[in-house]
């Protein structure tokens, strides 16, 4: 009797997910370096797969698990249909064990994984330990693996999966091989995204398997998913206008009409063409994101213009002639603005109000000069003073004074004579430039943490302290080039260095001690007094000589 029952639907993420290297979309590096290993049977002990999220990290662990115990392996193409790749691909292979380290980060786990991995597997070549999110292990867990890890039996290898490289301790890092998977190009994901939705019999319009791959952000699964909703959304077709609605996009031509409104200045039309937007179901902050990318699109049509010919017909028409209409300091001083404005947005309590707020202010700035126009202008306008009469008019009323304009600095009255160079003759004239200048925590390290090695005039190596900060030698140079007004170069060295400033005017204030306690006179008051001792040396002050008596 056949069941009438249909059988359960699967997602696109989980029915399209690849089950050989090959299939891994825009992995390249990763899949050619992995296919070599296996071709010459240098397969390492453990892997490190690194990357964002949807990017194909446990879906390459599993092709991996296939490949070392495929019937006709190791392989870098398992075959897919012996007992074990069946097997593997149905999550039932008692060989390979898959951990979720996010729910299991104690030392036991660890433990009871470590006991099983002396035996021999049961029916697969290699016993597989698939450990996922492995920087959610707790530092005694990676420390009960190390050993393990570098030394496993000849049966065992480790593949390991993390979002958060940099909270994988170097101890563990330096045992693995490591995969950095990148995000997947928005060209690749519309080739990937249209190939399926053929597969699928499903029509989709290219511009809607646009938004969805700029959507996705290099997320192959995050993509399938917004793919898997757009089907369901648009009744078996994907379409742009579908799309948009589902994402809470704007209209691409209405993102354009909002930004020239705000070049133009006209406030009121871009409020208008916001409120509808709004009203047609659009997120104000995808809004200020959508402007703040054509922004960077129209900044990069503007340096290269040859960008126009892989973008769609809006952008290689209506975006160029933008691009060539608005100068680059309007662009970036909008960039500027829009980028402040989304971070205000999304603190703020409404995001329609501050999204009002940060075009309101984007549009009235449209019209004004940039600085650098403005002091030109000024500077090439402005006029000789005249010294007024002091006297005013008979009958005149004597005016108050009135504030000199904040614009009005910006003009000179007379040029002052630079400021000479200050000469350095050595590493303690350094740290006096630095003590005139204010800067008392730069003066203070390079008094205590820094051991000079040789000095020479523009360039300085130096032996930094144990407790010296990373970037000392940088900020010396900066700081050199900024108050000299020339390259200063501050280089490293490992040893040679001798005493700091700090050290020596210790050193030689304990040898002004040891001078002085070697007097005749302090020297008896030492003995007159068992255990005294001199801590310091005050200078008398220089005053007038009181009556009958002399100065030492």
């Amino acid at each position: 009797m056949v069941d009438p029952t249909p059988p359960p639907y699967r997602v696109l993420a989980r029915k399209y997910r690849p089950t050989t290297l090959a299939g891994l979309v825009g992995q390249d590096v990763a899949v050619r370096t992995l296919g070599n290993a296996f071709a010459s049977g240098r397969i390492a002990q453990a892997y490190l797969l690194t990357g964002v999220r949807g990017v194909g990290k446990t879906t390459t662990a599993r092709i991996i698990a296939r490949g070392l115990n495929c019937i006709d392996g190791p392989t870098a193409e398992p075959c897919g249909v012996c007992v074990h790749c069946r097997a593997i691909g149905e999550d039932r292979h008692l060989d390979v064990l898959e951990m979720d380290a996010a729910s299991r980060t104690g030392i036991d786990n660890i433990r009871e994984l470590l006991d099983g991995a002396r035996y021999l597997p049961t029916s697969a070549r290699y016993k597989v330990y698939i450990i996922d999110e492995v920087h959610m292990l707790s530092e005694k867990a990676f420390n009960a693996l190390l050993k393990t890890l570098e030394e496993p039996p000849p049966h065992v290898r480790f593949v390991f999966a993390t979002t958060e490289i940099r909270r994988v301790p170097i101890t563990v890092l330096s045992r693995c091989q490591r995969f950095d998977l990148r995000r997947v190009d928005a060209e690749v994901l519309v080739k990937h995204f249209a190939k399926i939705a053929a597969d699928e019999g499903v029509g989709a319009e290219p511009e809607a398997l646009s938004l969805i791959a700029r959507a996705a952000d290099g997320s192959v699964r995050d993509g399938l998913s917004l793919l898997d909703q757009a089907i369901a959304h648009g009744d078996g077709t994907v379409a742009a206008a579908t799309v948009r609605a589902m994402l809470g996009l704007g209209d691409r031509a209405a993102v354009y009409d909002l930004f020239e409104h705000l070049m133009a200045g006209a406030i009121a039309k871009a409020l208008a063409e916001l409120q509808r937007q709004y009203g047609s179901g659009a997120d104000p902050l995808v809004v200020l994101q959508d402007l703040l990318e054509l922004t960077h699109g129209l900044t990069r049509l503007k340096v290269a213009p040859d960008a126009a010919r892989t973008g769609t017909e809006l952008e290689r028409v209506r975006g160029a002639a933008m691009a060539e209409r608005l100068p680059m300091p309007v662009l970036a001083r909008a960039w500027q603005m829009l980028l402040k404005g989304l971070g205000e947005a999304r603190l703020a309590p409404s995001t329609l109000a501050a999204a009002e707020m940060v075009l309101v202010r984007l549009a009235y700035v449209a019209d004004l000069p940039t600085p650098g126009e403005l002091v030109r202008t000024l500077a090439g306008e402005a006029a000789p003073r005249t010294t007024p009469d002091p006297r005013p008019a008979p009958g005149a009323r004597t005016p108050e004074a009135k504030a000199v304009p904040a614009i009005q600095a910006l003009v000179p009255e007379a040029k002052a004579a630079p400021a000479p160079a200050p000469v350095l003759a050595n590493f303690a004239d350094v740290v006096a430039l630095a003590e005139a200048r204010r800067e008392a925590v730069l003066a203070a390290q390079l008094r205590g943490s820094v051991r000079p090695v040789r000095f020479e005039d523009g360039r300085i190596e130096i032996q930094p302290t144990t407790d010296a900060p990373p970037r000392l030698a940088n900020d010396l140079a900066e700081r050199l080039r900024a108050w000299t007004g020339r390259q200063w170069f501050v280089t490293i060295a490992p040893s040679g260095g001798g005493p700091t400033l700090r050290e020596e005017a210790a050193a030689a204030s304990a040898a002004r001690l040891q001078r002085l306690a070697a007097e005749p006179l302090v020297a008896a008051v030492l003995a007159a007094f068992p255990g005294a001792r001199i801590d310091g040396i005050t200078p008398r002050p220089e005053g007038p000589r009181e009556k009958g008596t002399n100065k030492a």
